[in-house]
């Protein structure tokens, strides 16, 4: 998984949007009292608690210690967990998972997808959405023609921004059955203050790496971003989503 360190006041302050747009898959999940529900990458821990005021027993597992320091202050009820999706140590014991913006910062996506898929219990389903193919494209491709401009290397990516395909071939080897997938576009205003270079900061540090000068460099960016990314008054991110659902299949082994 990715080594990115999180400011987790700041992902709740400013880029709360991202818990915010997960609400619709929380209401896909359609989770019911007294199911068993794993968010698998709950960030502050908002839909955890959604799902536990709905009689829902919801366990909540993120790589950073950040984000589940902040979880645990926000929401004293629900059990948080710090755990790596590529090794969890579940064995059959929730009815769904729960995955939002969480599995495109994960490359090893074949290791995720056998742990979230040993987690459920047979007939468990899955939930999830990560960034699709041609995420963020206009962002990291004008960050990284800067970075060539200043004579900077080019910057290793930790994203992970699979096709339609490629991401149901991933979840069909680990034994899943995928029942819908869906690719779509959703542009995404961004907090007025700060606006790209915030986001840039949270999300694309890697874009910064080895910049003598971040702040110009910023400032630079979103002169360049202006006519793509900037419109009524706000930046916008020019996202892409994945969504799927899935289940793991009564009786039939897992493949491999």
């Amino acid at each position: 998984m990715t080594s990115q360190n999180w400011n987790a006041e700041l992902y709740d302050t400013r880029h709360s949007f991202v818990a915010g747009y997960g609400e619709a898959l929380v209401d896909l999940l359609d989770a019911r009292p007294g199911e068993r529900v794993l968010d698998a990458g709950c960030g502050t821990g908002e839909h955890v608690a959604a799902l536990g005021e709905s009689g829902v027993t919801a366990v909540g597992v993120d790589a950073s210690a950040a984000m589940i320091e902040r979880a645990r202050e926000r929401f004293s009820g629900p059990d948080f967990l710090l755990a790596d999706l590529r090794n969890l140590h579940f064995a059959e014991e929730f009815d769904a998972v729960l995955s939002n913006a969480v599995l495109h910062w994960i490359p090893d996506a074949a290791d995720a997808a056998a742990g979230l898929y040993a987690a459920l219990r047979p007939g468990g389903r899955l939930v999830a959405e990560l960034g699709g193919t041609g995420n963020i494209g206009a962002i990291d491709s004008a960050a990284r023609a800067l970075r060539l401009d200043q004579g900077l290397p080019d910057a290793v990516s930790p994203w992970y921004f699979p096709t339609v395909a490629e991401y149901a071939r991933v979840l069909e080897d680990a034994g899943f059955e995928v029942r819908d997938a869906w690719l779509f576009d959703r542009p995404t205003r961004l907090a007025a203050e700060g606006g790209l270079a915030d986001w840039l900061r949270m999300f694309g540090a890697h874009l910064l790496s080895g910049v003598a000068d971040p702040d110009a460099f910023l400032v630079e960016l979103e002169r360049r971003s202006r006519p793509d990314l900037h419109r009524d008054g706000h930046w916008w991110a020019d996202y892409r989503r994945l969504r799927v659902r899935a289940v793991k299949p009564l009786g039939r082994p897992r493949r491999g």
